[in-house]
């Protein structure tokens, strides 16, 4: 219960301070009147009660709200609306089978908002960490057409479709990196565990070293030493600055053009920023969203800079009266195909369909080259692990054929 801070005075007229405990302000200036008394200011302290803290809020500040979270809360929602459910219990009823605490937390709130007669797009516009700018747009668009559960089924199907993109990208990363820690690891137990058993073996017997054995050697005596923290914390230094180099604008623009000319991982990602474009795109045209706000959203969820660069100039070209095709051949990052069969879209009057044609597209080609690129990681990882392992127990075994001469 809030606790209030009044100046007051007595029958006598003397001034005093009053604290009382009351639910609201009306409250406690009635119950200081009660007593006599005449309240002269009144205000609530701003007193840090731990006991006020809920372990629901904590969970939410600390949970996120995924692409499936909200995949699952469309077409549930959907669902309830093209039944004739009421806006508001259909909120309340997902917020109580909501199993994300943050997701659960905005749907409340939201319910509150649309009860006292606030729009539900401009209700979800205030929960940007759960309903970004692509979602309460689209809602705001099928709140206009009087198409909510159509545009929410769309919304559905988008983010069940990203979602399974990025599913599969993960799937194709899970097996290398799983390896890689894994090579690191035994790496690392080998160099600073079995090899120092060697060398004082080596030291006993004076024996001649080859290079190899040197090299493994001073590895081993650095892991060993107090410069691997010095090392560690060069690392994480590393880390942090690269973060940092990221956020800035010339920062994320070098490094997302780097990502699209890797070996191997370029390719995957060009794909998949075209992908997710054409179906974002689609979607927000199909929904009745303008071409140019439509242009706008879809360059600010771009997860590419030099894609999202691209689109932005797209736009300003466009609203100034050119074709969406000419001006995206013109940034030349997108591929061939991809701006033909826009230019086709625009000629025929339907770039929403061609676009969701080249999403789905794409999407298999992204497809495949996870499949290709996880059966080329595969053998790869599995042959440096080997070789890791085999260069260290060559290092060490070289040294016993030296040992054997010299005791023969």
């Amino acid at each position: 219960m809030p606790t209030y801070i009044a100046d007051v005075r007595d029958s006598s007229g003397k001034s005093k301070k009053e604290k009382i405990n009351a639910d609201n302000l009306r409250k406690a200036r009635e119950k200081l009147t009660g007593k006599g008394l005449r309240v002269t200011t009144i205000k609530k302290t701003q007193s840090f009660d731990i006991s006020q803290i809920k372990m629901d809020d904590i969970n939410a500040a600390l949970s996120s709200v995924k692409v499936k979270d909200r995949a699952i809360f469309s077409r549930q929602f959907a669902a309830m609306v093209n039944a004739g459910v009421a806006m508001v219990r259909a909120l309340a009823i997902l917020a109580e089978q909501c199993s994300n605490p943050k997701m659960k937390k905005a749907l409340l709130e939201i319910g509150l908002e649309v009860q006292q007669g606030t729009n539900l797009s401009d209700a979800m516009r205030k929960h940007p960490d759960c309903f970004d700018k692509l979602y309460y747009s689209l809602v705001q668009a099928g709140e206009v057409g009087g198409v909510l559960d159509e545009v929410l089924n769309r919304l559905a199907k988008f983010l069940e479709d990203r979602a399974r993109l990025q599913n599969q990208i993960k799937s194709a990363m899970a097996y290398p990196v799983t390896v890689g820690v894994l090579a690191l690891l035994v790496f690392l137990g080998m160099t600073m565990f079995l090899i120092p058993v060697f060398a004082k073996i080596f030291q006993d017997l004076n024996a001649p070293l080859p290079p190899l054995t040197v090299v493994m050697l001073a590895i081993s005596g650095f892991l060993r030493s107090p410069w691997l923290f010095v090392l560690i914390v060069g690392i994480i230094a590393a880390v942090i600055a690269f973060q940092q180099f990221y956020k800035t604008p010339a920062g994320r623009l070098t490094i997302d053009r780097l990502l699209l000319k890797l070996p191997l991982f370029g390719d995957l990602n060009e794909k998949s920023c075209v992908a997710i474009f054409c179906r974002t795109f689609g979607t927000l045209t199909r929904s009745g969203v303008p071409i140019l706000l439509s242009l706008e959203i879809v360059g600010d969820t771009a997860s590419n800079q030099v894609i999202a660069n691209a689109i932005d100039s797209s736009r300003r070209e466009v609203q100034q009266g050119g074709m969406l095709s000419l001006a995206l051949q013109k940034e030349q990052v997108f591929p061939p195909l991809a701006i033909q069969m826009m230019s086709i879209g625009e000629e025929t009057g339907e770039l929403d369909s061609m676009l969701m044609k080249v999403a789905d597209f794409y999407e298999d080609e992204v497809e495949q080259a996870v499949k290709a690129l996880t059966s080329i990681l595969e053998p790869l990882m599995m042959v440096v692990l080997g070789a890791m392992v085999g260069v260290i127990l060559l290092s060490m075994y070289l040294p016993m054929f030296s040992i054997f001469d010299k005791l023969g």
